[in-house]
């Protein structure tokens, strides 16, 4: 038997006996029967013990991400990341993949506080930060020390695009309209959009350059949120707004805006929106989602945590939820999502330098 739980069986025949004559001495012989039942109970109680203590020995005494995982959402609630977390969320408890999974806001400068933050918790297993094209732009703008070097890639599941926009009664009524007019006078054309460094600022620049107008012309107006883009679109004081499809495709459908093109390589099943490309314009950009787990550790923690993204990539809730925010099955893993990470790194640090920032 195991020293350990031999030690509390010890200690409970002592503390019987002890319960046996202390109960006589006081009670008499009549008292035998609550004797027994004290000793009953305490048995139960060593039992119980024993088995907790088994089970700690077991676990190492710490929360498993099928336990309680925490997702981190490195933005406020109510945002594009944050969403994606809570998705994610009712989809693995939803399905039972997850016993308790957990959302959590740390925002801030692109998703680079959440990454800095959650990098000083090396070895963690029990929780995933959301990331995704956005923070990468950040990392490079702001030449954050911690970068997607710091973290271990888990999975990316979704891509999300962008529409460059402008309001129903604009003088542009095509995206050829639009790139005449920016290119013959950058500075009086501008683009609100996100902040600096999102996919917006950077389709922005990309889409500068495959014109040939220099991307340090862009007068791009970043902004905080999405309504406070739309309400300076929507008074003309932007000519155009870059913005996630998502975000605008209410006003769109509403006939308050028009969409010029999106940055998807193809056109997307139930939203009648042109490509750049199809238009004749080599652009597309994703403005991408997915997870990555803390730095050291184990392989055995990061094969778990693939397979419980994985298990809920595959459920229903999750095809619903790509459906409902239009947005595209994108899944990688493993070298592939290394790979894939690698190349948007490359492609965002040269973008931040042609836009001279």
């Amino acid at each position: 038997m195991d020293h350990g739980i031999y030690k509390y069986f010890i200690v409970y025949k002592q503390r019987r006996k002890a319960l046996q004559t202390t109960t006589t001495t006081l009670f008499g012989t009549g008292t035998m029967k609550l004797t027994l039942r004290s000793g009953a109970f305490a048995l139960v109680t060593v039992l119980v013990t024993v088995l907790a203590f088994i089970n700690a020995a077991s676990s190492g005494g710490t929360a498993t991400a099928r336990s309680k995982l925490t997702l981190i959402a490195p933005a406020a609630p109510g945002g594009g990341w944050d969403g994606f977390a809570r998705e994610s969320q009712q989809a693995l408890r939803g399905n039972g993949i997850v016993n308790n999974p957990q959302v959590v806001n740390v925002p801030g400068a692109g998703g680079t506080i959440g990454l800095s933050r959650f990098v000083q918790t090396p070895g963690r297993e029990d929780a995933l930060l959301v990331t995704g094209g956005v923070m990468i732009g950040a990392i490079e703008l702001a030449d954050n020390p911690e970068s997607m070097d710091d973290v271990v890639p888990i999975a990316k599941l979704a891509d999300d695009y962008a529409a460059l926009v402008v309001p129903a009664d604009s003088e542009f009524q095509t995206l050829d309209d639009f790139l005449a007019a920016w290119i013959q006078n950058p500075g009086g054309t501008s683009i609100g959009g996100g902040s600096l460094g999102s996919i917006d600022h950077l389709l922005s620049g990309l889409l500068a350059k495959e014109v040939g107008l220099d991307p340090k012309l862009v007068n791009y107006v970043a902004y905080s949120g999405g309504g406070e883009a739309l309400t300076s679109l929507l008074s003309h004081t932007t000519a155009a707004g870059m913005s996630g499809y998502n975000e605008v495709a209410d006003q769109i459908e509403a006939g308050s805006l028009r969409a010029l093109a999106i940055s998807s390589e193809e056109r997307l099943d139930g939203v009648d929106v042109p490509t750049f490309k199809e238009q004749g314009v080599d652009v597309a950009m994703s403005n991408w989602r997915g997870v990555v787990a803390a730095p050291g550790i184990s392989d055995a923690a990061r094969d778990e945590f693939t397979a419980i993204i994985t298990e809920m990539r595959e459920t229903d809730d999750w095809k619903d939820t790509l459906a409902r925010n239009s947005w595209t099955d994108s899944f990688a893993t493993g070298e592939e999502l290394e790979e894939f990470v690698a190349g948007e790194v490359a492609t965002a640090r040269e973008i931040v330098k042609d836009l001279g920032l």
